[in-house]
């Protein structure tokens, strides 16, 4: 849900008051265009504010969309791919999809559009976190705008979603304990996910409260409804969307490359500082596109950030100075800290002289280990367009565990490189340079 709150507030049906349903993915397996938590708007005019699947099954969910409108329930919709049937909805990729479809209007229990809308005025960068009842009882949502710091345990407005309100307080208690053990991970680092909780063992279960849950407003209650004897309460199923302040990428180094870089980081979500020591060279224009631009000594600037509490795990530290001067203790400096990635860019054979000024200055192998150097994964990159799609290729690589190719790193020889032959004799490479030769080393 939380991708759609920037668009929301520009979309026609939503400003002119239409019905409409949200459809979200709640569970994903296999090979699927959109991991769970994406989510898809349906006015009862038929007009869609987001996708599901790229195109595979969205009739499919706006035609169920618009049934949920007009029976005022909620469903749950599977979706995969059938060899049986090549005319069935479904995901040619071969993936399955489970959507969740529920209406937005003023009943008790269920989302509001107007509540949404309060939601979309949360500035796009800000963390903000959205807990939603998906089982077949319930409904709701509450919002968490500080979801670092959020306690499941004491949250009435939790309470209130779960239906507690009619359940003994130890049974409450303990299932307010399961709840913090599951969703305050996925608050605090920022993820989605399903959570499903077990009644406790003697108590009904929240999701066989009659629900009026509380909306995005955190209130409600629940009435417990009597179960039959020798059936199993369904557990609750609550939709966790986390989203954490954007995670920061500090360019060291006021020149083409760092330029190029910053529109590419901040495509990736990164807030963006450049830093380089010298005013002639930061204060240009064409450094524009960064968050933020420091005029300072490197090392002084990521040493003072560190200490004010500004850089944490998720941060990525590109060296892009190319310097020893600048780069040495920089990188002295970045490899003693806890952050996400810590790459410099630079020729095999300055990589090895930068290898051995770092040992000489008192950094371990360990540390040295965590050095991407060069930066970037081996594209044939030159230009600094292409090298900055090299370097964000690998913090991609780097952020999933995943390559399609080798980093810099790994690999020997030069680092510059060109086909025999243009690859696309029709587009040129506009701009490049003749590949610089350099030696290479093992």
């Amino acid at each position: 849900m939380l991708d759609l709150m920037p668009s929301l507030s520009g979309w026609r049906p939503a400003v002119s008051g239409e019905r409409c349903a949200v459809a979200t993915i709640v569970a994903a397996s296999g090979s699927v265009p959109r991991p769970p938590g994406t989510s898809m708007l349906v006015s009862e005019t038929g007009r869609i504010l987001g996708s599901l699947s790229g195109g595979c099954v969205e009739g499919a969910v706006v035609e169920s969309a618009l049934e949920v409108m007009a029976d005022g329930g909620s469903r749950l919709e599977h979706f995969g791919y059938s060899r049986e049937d090549a005319f069935a909805v479904g995901l040619t990729c071969g993936g399955e999809l489970e959507v969740h479809i529920q209406p937005l209007g003023s009943a008790p229990g269920g989302l509001r559009l107007e509540n949404l809308q309060a939601l979309a005025g949360h500035e796009p960068a800000a963390a903000l976190a959205l807990i939603r009842r998906v089982d077949a009882r319930g409904g709701g949502a509450v919002v968490i705008p500080d979801p670092a710091t959020y306690r499941v345990e004491s949250s009435a407005e939790l309470a209130a979603l779960l239906g507690l309100a009619h359940v003994g307080a130890r049974a409450a208690g303990r299932l307010m304990l399961a709840a913090a053990a599951q969703l305050e991970p996925l608050l605090r680092g920022g993820r989605t996910g399903l959570v499903r909780l077990a009644p406790p063992e003697g108590c009904l279960s929240a999701t066989v409260a009659a629900a009026t849950p509380g909306e995005v407003s955190g209130t409600g209650s629940g009435t417990p409804v009597p179960q039959s004897e020798g059936t199993s309460p369904e557990p609750a199923t609550l939709l966790v969307e986390s989203r954490l302040p954007a995670a920061r990428m500090l360019v060291f180094g006021a020149n083409d490359f760092g330029a190029a870089l910053l529109p590419a980081a901040k495509l990736l979500g990164y807030r963006v500082t450049l830093c380089d020591a010298r005013p002639a060279f930061s204060g240009q224009d064409r450094f524009a596109a960064a968050d933020d631009v420091a005029t300072d000594w490197p090392d002084r600037y990521l040493a003072a950030e560190a200490s004010a509490g500004r850089v944490d795990s998720r941060t990525v530290v590109c060296v892009l100075t190319h310097d020893p001067k600048f780069d040495i203790p920089l990188l002295r400096t970045a490899l003693g800290l806890d952050v996400a990635f810590v790459g410099a860019m630079g020729s095999r054979r300055s990589h090895r002289q930068r290898v051995d000024a770092l040992l000489e200055a008192g950094v371990t192998p360990a540390q040295l280990a965590r050095l991407h150097s060069p930066i970037g994964l081996d594209l044939g990159a030159v230009t600094p367009a292409e090298v900055a799609v090299s370097i964000t290729a690998e913090l991609i690589a780097a952020r999933s565990g995943a390559a399609a190719c080798p980093p810099l790193k790994d690999g020997t020889g030069p680092i510059h490189h060109r086909p025999a032959e243009p690859r696309f004799p029709s587009e040129p490479r506009l701009g490049a340079e003749p590949a610089r030769q350099e030696t290479a080393w093992t």
